[in-house]
């Protein structure tokens, strides 16, 4: 182009620009001057191009129409990289005017009824191109027009030249190029200033409803729109410059869908794609400060505001990517300063607004973009590059490192809870009071926000583990997520060092998310005992075996041949990692839930008992401390209350404790097939009893906490929220428990078996009443029809010795679950029968029984000494005026251990009065055992002596004022033990 040269804009001052704009020749295209296949234009047209046609047709050959060619996507560094641009094949969806139609055949055809606009070809003139090329920039350059832009360096050049431009691909760079000058070193935008074009003023020729037009074509003015006032633009030129580069973009997606047939197809389709390619890459280096000054480090992203409000045109991220991928230093260039805003930008946000939701959703769609060609994702290559990806731990608080460090951190530790950040605090529970109706919808408008993020991160982890070159680093992130966060599963953990609650649980619903679809013939048992597994268990207590026995077991498997330990693969990894973080996230944060809401009974308690005795210390020196400590309680009561109200929101979520459900129920599926992996007569779960003698060593070399994990989490929702227990994952589990509870010698520890009893006690509808059903799932169990109640027998003469300092006291605790649990098998036929063959075949049931005998002796005396004693205070305390020659130190002493013996009464009395009913029903039903010389005796002792305390000299001293206030009933203790007698002599007549 020789006159074009002179004065095009490749050769005005801004040199630097002229050499990084995507401008450089290429053999001339399709459009580069020839006339394809073509019909006569629109009147839309002719309004913006005058010399259109002089004649209303336009002769054309097929020979002449260039093929469709399939589209391609480029990249770039600078400038060279551009020069590479795309075509994109289009679908051809007008079925109007065929392409190879004759002069003469329209000419016959003037007296049809149906007038088509002819301009809607299948080809364009050069014309019509360079009109539609006009209409995406909102230029002109051979005249002035208030409804576009004009260049007059163009317009110089084509005046001297009518060659100024060798292709529409170097006119479009000439174009863009001279408005991005335009733009850069003018105080004004002159696009702001343009009327409504004749483009938007006849919508209804292409069929387009006149607000899709009107919203993209309309006004010069930009139609990027930035709802959002958190996440606004730099007011800055390049925003201005970048603003135009995106319009036209999406004039492109105008222009097809105005023409659709017309656009489809070359020429004009190799246009469109070269404007969207070459408004990509003059973008590229609008953000790369070519066209201004260099972009300083710590300026904010040029293109975070548009993907945070989501008005990008659509195609143009994903066009982005490919054009950059391929050249690293650009690619990092662009999107790293993308990558850690995000990051930055989440971690001052909460649940408070609603804006946490577009940056998750931003890197999201970033990991979901793949190269053209093949599933490798650059985005996910380039966070996993990351520095802060995940950071070597520098202190001992490496779970805390983790979450405020980390790239993925920020994202992960979103939370509700008090302890992880005051805004949902501040903006939902301030007051620490709330009725029930408001708190039900606070707490589901944020587990609807909860969830979100949790499937969004999902997502995002997912397309990680998918992509090839970053799954490794994935599952590093993962492990670390567990291994640094281990103490959280103390008693006593310290939190500051440790990673947020909230954090944990939102990496415990993306790991169930992750472990779904995983099926157990996938998961490799000996990798938790393997060199190459990422969880160190070397420390923990196992359920049956010692650590010597584990380490001669690995030795004897490292010298079999036979052995081999396998590389772990996903499934295996990820289900292990899943079960690990549930016991690192959903079981500490129900304890500290629990402790919580005793520290608040227990505040309260002390807080009345203080405000009841003010008549007492008002007028004592002491008041002024009292009316102190409180004031320092009510704000203490004051602060949990809306932790707990915050811990409500997060716990109390049905999807997530649904999900850890299905989980044990999966990995109770696991170990039953450990125990027992031959078929079965009772189902598909593998499971029959009695066991082998000797449980494996899988199963037994495995940590305590796997079972322990189950119970504790059962007890939890039980206590909260029963409803999510109705799934179908619930029976295997309940299986396991029987399982378990029948066969002891498989687990060292008896309080590991007691929990599960005491789950299965909880179950019991008299204690929660909505678990019917399940506690009808439990007792008809086929193992436990069978089982269950000689187990039960059983532990209740082995648990007499535990090992533990507290055995005395704690096995009275675990009678009395088990004697509520005897108390329902006693109505069920079938469990009844075992009962009785149990009692009738061998010495387990004396034993039993002694053990009986020995509780109800225990327990009544402690009951009616206790009683005694709240009898001598409440007369004294009755008696004013030998009430009154106590000192005050003497009352509130005397006071403290009246509310110590009630205590304690209430305790005894409720596990004797289950004790003697147990007595009560099984002479009712059985005799003959109980009348057994190493019985006989002691019974008849046993019961003289408690029928002689309930009506001898003395019983006088067992009144107390409100008795049920203890469960003190003497008249049905009373018959209770009279019953006993008479049940015991329709046998045969016996002697005390």
């Amino acid at each position: 182009m020789a006159g074009g040269q002179s004065s095009s804009p490749s050769t005005s001052p801004q040199a630097k620009t002229s050499t990084l704009s995507p401008t450089s020749p290429r053999d001339q295209s399709p459009a580069s001057g020839q006339s394809g296949a073509q019909s006569s234009p629109s009147p839309v047209l002719q309004s913006m191009e005058d010399n259109t046609s002089s004649s209303g047709t336009v002769a054309m050959t097929t020979e002449s129409s260039p093929s469709p060619q399939s589209s391609e996507k480029q990249s770039m560094d600078t400038a060279d990289s551009c020069e590479k641009s795309s075509q994109q094949s289009m679908a051809d969806v007008d079925s109007g005017i065929e392409t190879n139609m004759e002069v003469e055949e329209m000419e016959v055809k003037t007296e049809s009824k149906r007038k088509r606009d002819v301009s809607i070809g299948s080809d364009s003139s050069d014309k019509l191109i360079t009109s539609a090329v006009c209409r995406i920039c909102r230029v002109s350059w051979t005249e002035k027009s208030q409804e576009s832009v004009y260049l007059p360096e163009l317009g110089e050049a084509s005046e001297h030249d009518e060659q100024a431009y060798l292709d529409f691909k170097d006119l479009i760079s000439q174009i863009l190029t001279e408005v991005l000058l335009m733009l850069t070193t003018s105080n004004e935008n002159p696009f702001e200033s343009l009327k409504e074009s004749a483009y938007a003023k006849s919508p209804s020729k292409y069929g387009v409803s006149p607000t899709s037009i009107s919203s993209l074509g309309s006004l010069g003015k930009s139609v990027r729109q930035f709802p959002i006032q958190k996440f606004q633009p730099e007011k800055c030129k390049e925003t201005t410059v970048l603003n135009y580069l995106l319009d036209c973009y999406e004039r492109v997606a105008l222009e097809e869908r105005m023409a659709p047939r017309r656009s489809s197809s070359p020429p004009l389709s190799t246009v469109l794609a070269e404007i969207r390619n070459q408004s990509t890459c003059f973008a590229i280096l609008v953000m790369q400060g070519v066209f201004t000054e260099p972009r300083l480090s710590s300026s904010p992203p040029l293109l975070l505001p548009y993907l945070l409000n989501q008005n990008l045109p659509r195609g143009f991220l994903q066009e982005l990517v490919h054009v950059t991928c391929q050249q690293k230093h650009t690619f990092r260039e662009l999107f790293t300063p993308i990558l850690q805003e995000l990051s930055h930008t989440v971690r001052k946000l909460s649940f408070d607004t609603d804006d946490y939701r577009q940056p998750i959703l931003v890197l999201n769609e970033l990991c979901e973009i793949k190269t053209s060609g093949s599933n490798a994702r650059p985005i996910c290559s380039l966070i996993v590059q990351q520095e802060n990806w995940l950071p070597e731990p520098m202190t001992d608080a490496q779970g805390m490192e983790l979450q405020k460090l980390s790239f993925l951190g920020p994202f992960f530790g979103l939370s509700v809870f008090a302890e992880d950040g005051t805004k949902v605090v501040d903006k939902h529970f301030s007051g620490g009071q709330i009725s029930s109706d408001s708190a039900s919808l606070v707490n589901q408008s944020l587990r609807h926000g909860m969830e979100f993020v949790r499937v969004e991160l999902y997502k995002v982890l997912h397309a990680l583990l998918v992509n090839g070159d970053t799954r490794e680093a994935a599952m590093n992130f993962t492990s670390a997520c567990v291994v640094r966060n281990l103490k959280r599963a103390q008693m006593q953990a310290d939190e500051n060092m440790l990673a947020g609650e909230g954090f944990m649980l939102n990496f415990v619903a993306v790991m169930q998310h992750l472990a779904v679809k995983i099926k157990l013939d996938k998961v490799d048992p000996f990798y938790i005992y393997s060199p190459h597994s990422r969880i160190n268990i070397t420390e923990d207590s196992r359920l049956k075996v010692t650590s010597q026995e584990i380490t001669k077991w690995l030795e004897e498997l490292g010298k079999n041949p036979s052995h081999a330990w396998q590389d772990p693969k996903f499934p295996t990894e990820c289900f292990f990692l899943t079960l690990h973080s549930h016991h690192l996230s959903i079981l500490p944060i129900a304890r500290k839930y629990q402790r919580r809401v005793r520290a608040m009974r227990d505040l309260t308690r002390i807080m009345e008992e203080l405000q009841n005795t003010e008549p007492q210390w008002k007028l004592l020196p002491t008041a002024s401390r009292n009316h102190e400590l409180l004031n320092r309680w009510k704000s203490q009561a004051n602060r949990l209350q809306r932790g707990k109200l915050c811990a409500d929101a997060a716990l109390f979520d049905e999807n997530l404790l649904g999900r850890c459900l299905q989980f044990y129920g999966t990995f109770v599926q696991f170990l039953l097939k450990l125990v027992c992996p031959l078929p079965t007569r009772h189902g598909a779960i593998g499971v029959s009893l009695p066991l082998p003698k000797d449980a494996p060593m899988l199963f037994a070399a495995l940590p305590e906490y796997y079972v322990e994990d189950i119970s504790d989490f059962l007890l939890f929702v039980l206590q909260y929220m029963p409803q999510v227990l109705n799934d179908t994952s619930i029976q295997d589990i309940i299986t396991f428990m029987v399982v378990v509870v029948c066969s002891p010698s498989y687990i060292s520890n008896p309080y590991l078996v007691a929990k599960l009893i005491e789950v299965m006690f909880v179950i019991n509808p008299n204690i929660q009443p909505r678990t019917e059903k399940l506690n009808e799932m439990l007792l008809m169990n086929p193992l436990a029809l069978e089982h269950l109640s000689p187990a039960l027998m059983k532990f209740y003469t082995d648990i007499e010795t535990t090992g533990s300092s507290n055995e005395f006291y704690d096995k009275f605790s675990i009678r009395y679950h088990i004697s509520i649990i005897f108390k329902t098998l006693w109505q069920i036929p079938a469990h009844r029968a075992n009962l009785i063959q149990e009692a009738m075949s061998g010495n387990q049931f004396v034993r039993f029984v002694n053990m009986l005998m020995n509780d109800t002796t225990f327990l009544l005396d402690e009951s009616l000494d206790t009683l005694k004693s709240i009898h001598e205070i409440q007369d004294l305390m009755e008696n004013s005026e030998e009430w009154a020659k106590e000192s005050r130190e003497q009352q509130q002493s005397r006071q403290r251990q009246l509310a110590q013996d009630e205590r304690q009464c209430r305790s005894y009395l409720t596990l004797a009065s289950e004790t003697v009913e147990m007595f009560h029903y099984l002479t009712k039903g059985i005799q003959k055992p109980f009348l057994k010389a190493e019985l006989v005796d002691r019974l008849a002792a046993m019961l003289n002596f408690n029928l002689q305390q309930l009506c001898g000299p003395k019983c006088n001293h067992l009144k107390v004022k409100t008795p049920k206030k203890y469960g003190w009933e003497p008249k049905k203790l009373l018959d209770q033990l009279t019953d006993i007698y008479l049940h015991l002599n329709r046998r045969n007549s016996w002697t005390n």
